[in-house]
C-alpha cells in the first residue's frame, strides 16, 4: 500500500513537473527580437553613427548590441548557405533533429575523431532568446522550445527570425546588417566569397573577429571550408566556386565606418532615435540619412577651434555653432563645443545649454511692438537716460533721438527696455515662449525690463529656430535633422511686413553707425542681416547671422559661466559668424553682390532725416532708408536737422521736449517752438508710478540718489519738485533733479511757479 502511495506521490510529482515545464515552454515559444537599430549617415552617404539597444544576453554590465534588422525577404544564397552549414534537414524536422542528436552522441563517446553539434536553427533560436547554462536541462527546454516554435511560427518565419538574431561579431546581429556593417552592400547583392566569411564568423565571433589580422586567417579559413561544403552539397557550382576560393582568399580585412570628429551631433541623433523621434522609413532598411553635411561640419569645427584659440587668453573656453539651410530649415552643421574631448567643459552641449542671451532678443521686442501697432518705423525713440530705470548701454553713452531702425542697429538698450515697458512684460514673455525661446511657468516679473537685453536665459538651439522666424516671413518652424522627417505645420508668428522690416534693420549697415564701424566683422559682400550679443560681465557672445541661403548661430564663452576679457558679441562670435558665412557662400575677396534682401510688400522706400524722422529735403544731413506705407509717409521737414552754418556755429534744433536736454548736452541750440496754447503739459518720467525700490544698504548716504525728471511742453523757465507734499527744488525743466533715497512711501509731483498748473502724481516705495 505504502509503495503504490509513494508512486501515485512520484507519478503526480512527475505530472505537475510536466505541467510547468509546458507552461514554461508555451510562454518562451515567441520570437523575440530587439527593434532594429539604425544607421545614421549624413546628407551625402557618409557615416555618421548606430544607435545600439541593450543586448539579448546582457549581463548586467549594459552590453549594447546592433542590428536585429528584419528582412523583407529571404536572401537565397545566404538561406542555402546557412542551412547547409547549420541545419542541413531544416525543411524536413519539426524543430529537433534525431538524426544529429544520436551523431553527437555517437561523437561525444568518442567513437568519432572529431565532433559536431546537433543544435537546429529553431534551437538555436531558442538559446538566443533565452540564454541559460549549459546542460541536459537547458538543452531539453532548447528541444521542447524548437518544437513549439516550428509548430506555432513555420519554417521561413523561424529561418528569418534566426538570420535577423544571429551573432556576427562586434555587436552586429543579423545578417542584413552585417553585409551593410562590414561591406557596406544590401544582403542581397554579397557574393559567395563574402556569404562565407560570414558564415564562419557566428561559431565563434570573438576569435574568428575579421577585423583583426588573425580572426581574419581563421574566418577566412573556415570560409574555404564552408565552400568546399557548400560545393559538395551542390549549393554551387564549380565555376562559383573557383571564383568564390581566390576572392576569399585576397579579402582585405573589412573597414566598417567610424563615427567622425562631431561626438555632440552623434549623441543628440542616439537621444533622438532611442525617443522614437527619429524614424526609418522602412523597418526592413533602417538607414537613416541626417540633414548634417560633414564636410560643412568639418569647416566649421576647424574654424571654430581656430579662432577659440585667438580668444582663450581672453578666457573664453568654449563654442558653439549652428548651420541652418533655408528655407528648407535643415541643419547642416551642429557643434556643440570645439572638442567634446576637451577638459574645460567640452562634453557639454552648449548649442542646448541655457545662458544669458544678451542682446539676441531685442529684435523680438521691437517685432511685437510693430505687431501691435505701438510702433512705426517713422517714430523717433529716446536713446536717453530718462525712464530707462538705470539701465545703461553697453559703451556707456547715449546717442540721443533715433529711428527705430537705428536703434536696433545699434543695439541700444534704453529704447528696447522702454519700449518693452510699452509693450508689456506678460505680452512681451508669452511671445518668447510663442517663438520657442522659453518654456518657463514662472512670473515675467522675475526677469523684468532686463528681459530685453539677456536676463531670460535660452539656448543656441531656440535662438536659431526664433530667428529663423524672422528670416522665413514670420513663419515659425522646426529645424529639420533628417529626411523623411515630419516637422508640425509652421505657424504664424509675425506678419511678413513685421518681418521684413526687421530683417531690414538688421541687415542695413548704414543704420549700425555709429555703434558698429563700416567693414567689420557685421558687414558682408551680400546680403546678410546680423544680430550680435553680450551679456552681463561678458560671460556670453553671440552671433545669430543670415543670408538668402543660410542661417548661422554663434555663442562663445565658459563653461563655469565665468566673465571673459570684454569678448563682446560683435568682436568675436561675429567674427567666427562672418568667417563661416564666407565659406559657405564661397566668397572670396573683393566680391560684390548687388543684392537686398525683399522689401516689406506694399511698402515704398523713402530718405529719413535721422533727426526728427521726417522726409529729407536733401537739406537736413544724415539720412536713412526706411520702408513705409505710401498714406503714412511724413511730410519733407529740414527744420529738425544739425544743418551747417557759414560762421560755423551749431544749428539750433527742434526737438521734441524729451530730447531737448540731449541736444543741449550734445552742445547744439535748441529752438523753442511757439506754444500753441497758454496750457502746459507737465509729465515726470523718472521715477515710474507705482515702482519699488530698493536701496543698497551699503551704498554711502551722499551717493544714495535718486534722479527725477520731467518733461514740460511747451518749455518754461523753472519747474517746482515736490515731495511727499513739500516743496524740494527749483530747476531748469529739462535738469534733472537728485533727491537722497529715503525708506518708506513717497509722492512725487512737479508744479509752475506761482500757477497751479501741475503734473499727475507719482508714488514710489523705497525699501
Amino acid at each position: 500500500m505504502v509503495v503504490r502511495r509513494g508512486a501515485a506521490f512520484v507519478g503526480l510529482l512527475a505530472l505537475v513537473g510536466a505541467i510547468l515545464f509546458a507552461w514554461q515552454i508555451a510562454g518562451e515559444a515567441r520570437l523575440i527580437a530587439p527593434r532594429a537599430t539604425p544607421i545614421l549617415y549624413d546628407r551625402n552617404g557618409a557615416f555618421l553613427t548606430e544607435v545600439g539597444v541593450r543586448s539579448l544576453a546582457d549581463d548586467g554590465r549594459g552590453r549594447i548590441d546592433y542590428g536585429y534588422w528584419p528582412l523583407e525577404r529571404l536572401p537565397d544564397r545566404v538561406v542555402r548557405a546557412t542551412l547547409a552549414l547549420e541545419d542541413r534537414r531544416f525543411w524536413d524536422h519539426p524543430g529537433v533533429d534525431p538524426i544529429a542528436i544520436v551523431r553527437a552522441v555517437w561523437q561525444n563517446l568518442g567513437a568519432l575523431p572529431y565532433r559536431s553539434g546537433a543544435s537546429t536553427v529553431a534551437m538555436q533560436i531558442a538559446r538566443m532568446q533565452h540564454p541559460a547554462p549549459r546542460g541536459i536541462r537547458g538543452k531539453a527546454r532548447e528541444a521542447a522550445t524548437a518544437i513549439a516554435l516550428t509548430l506555432r511560427f513555420g519554417r521561413e518565419a523561424l529561418l528569418a527570425h534566426y538570420l535577423r538574431l544571429v551573432p556576427y561579431g562586434n555587436g552586429s546581429h543579423g545578417v542584413a546588417h552585417a553585409a551593410r556593417w562590414y561591406f557596406d552592400k544590401p544582403v542581397e547583392d554579397l557574393s559567395w566569397a563574402e556569404i562565407a566569411l560570414l558564415c564562419a564568423v557566428p561559431q565563434s565571433p570573438t576569435r574568428m573577429n575579421p577585423l583583426h589580422a588573425d580572426g581574419l586567417e581563421r574566418a577566412v579559413s573556415r570560409g574555404q571550408r564552408v565552400l568546399d561544403e557548400l560545393a559538395r552539397r551542390h549549393v554551387i557550382g564549380d565555376a562559383e566556386l573557383a571564383l568564390a576560393h581566390r576572392q576569399l582568399a585576397v579579402m582585405p580585412p573589412p573597414h566598417p565606418s567610424r563615427r567622425p570628429d562631431a561626438l555632440h551631433a552623434v549623441i543628440r541623433f542616439d537621444a533622438m532615435a532611442r525617443l522614437g523621434r527619429v524614424a526609418a522609413a522602412r523597418q526592413t532598411d533602417p538607414r537613416i540619412r541626417t540633414t548634417l553635411d560633414l564636410d560643412i561640419q568639418r569647416q566649421v569645427t576647424g574654424q571654430a577651434r581656430r579662432f577659440l584659440e585667438l580668444w582663450r587668453h581672453s578666457g573664453a573656453e568654449q563654442v558653439a555653432v549652428m548651420v541652418v539651410e533655408r528655407p528648407s530649415g535643415k541643419v547642416l552643421a551642429d557643434i556643440g563645443s570645439s572638442d567634446y574631448r576637451d577638459r574645460r567643459a567640452g562634453a557639454v552641449d552648449f548649442s542646448r545649454a541655457p545662458r544669458s542671451p544678451g542682446s539676441t532678443l531685442k529684435p523680438f521686442v521691437y517685432a511685437l511692438a510693430l505687431e501691435r501697432g505701438l510702433l512705426e518705423p517713422t517714430d523717433v525713440l529716446a536713446d536717453l537716460p530718462e525712464g530707462s530705470s538705470g539701465i545703461n548701454n553697453a559703451d556707456g553713452h547715449f546717442l540721443g533721438p533715433m529711428l527705430p531702425r537705428q536703434a536696433l542697429a545699434n543695439s541700444r538698450n534704453v529704447p528696447a527696455t522702454n519700449l518693452l515697458r510699452s509693450v508689456g512684460l506678460e505680452a512681451m514673455f508669452g511671445f518668447l515662449r510663442d517663438l520657442g525661446l522659453h518654456d518657463l511657468e514662472t512670473s515675467p516679473d522675475r526677469f523684468g525690463l532686463s528681459m530685453a537685453i539677456g536676463s531670460l536665459p535660452t539656448t543656441l538651439e531656440r535662438l536659431v529656430r526664433a530667428y529663423a522666424a524672422l528670416a522665413e516671413d514670420g513663419r515659425l518652424g522646426d529645424l529639420i535633422w533628417y529626411d523623411g522627417q515630419t516637422p508640425t505645420a509652421p505657424v504664424r508668428v509675425l506678419s511678413p511686413d513685421t518681418a521684413r522690416l526687421i530683417t531690414s534693420f538688421l541687415a542695413d549697415p548704414m543704420a549700425r553707425l555709429p555703434t558698429f564701424p563700416r567693414y567689420g566683422p557685421t558687414e558682408y559682400p551680400f546680403p546678410v542681416a546680423v544680430k550680435t550679443g553680450t551679456s552681463q560681465g561678458y560671460r556670453d557672445a553671440w552671433t545669430v547671422a543670415w543670408s538668402k541661403r543660410y542661417l548661422v548661430g554663434v555663442w562663445l564663452g565658459r563653461g563655469d559661466a565665468g566673465t571673459m576679457a570684454q569678448l563682446s558679441g560683435v568682436g568675436s562670435a561675429a567674427r567666427l559668424a562672418h568667417a563661416v558665412m564666407l565659406a559657405l557662400h564661397g566668397a572670396r575677396p573683393g566680391d560684390l553682390e548687388d543684392a537686398t534682401f525683399p522689401p516689406p510688400a506694399g511698402r515704398v522706400a523713402v530718405e529719413l532725416c535721422m533727426f526728427g524722422g521726417r522726409r529729407s529735403g536733401g537739406l537736413c544731413g544724415p539720412t536713412l532708408t526706411e520702408w513705409v506705407r505710401p498714406d503714412d509717409v511724413p511730410p519733407v521737414d529740414d527744420a529738425a536737422a544739425p544743418r551747417p552754418r557759414p560762421d560755423g556755429e551749431r544749428p539750433a534744433l527742434t526737438v521734441p521736449a524729451v530730447h531737448r536736454a540731449w541736444a543741449r548736452q550734445e552742445g547744439y541750440p535748441v529752438a523753442l517752438a511757439p506754444a500753441a496754447s497758454e496750457e502746459v503739459r507737465i509729465l515726470i518720467v523718472s521715477p515710474e508710478h507705482n515702482s519699488r525700490i530698493w536701496r543698497n544698504p551699503e551704498t554711502p548716504p551722499a551717493l544714495a540718489r535718486l534722479v527725477l525728471k520731467a518733461v514740460v511742453e511747451p518749455r518754461v523757465d523753472q519747474v517746482v519738485w515736490y515731495v511727499d507734499g513739500e516743496p524740494f527744488a527749483v530747476s531748469d525743466p529739462d535738469e534733472p533733479v537728485l533727491w537722497p533715497v529715503k525708506p518708506g512711501a513717497h509722492r512725487f509731483q512737479v508744479k509752475l511757479p506761482l500757477r497751479p498748473d501741475g503734473s499727475r502724481p507719482v508714488q514710489i516705495v523705497v525699501e
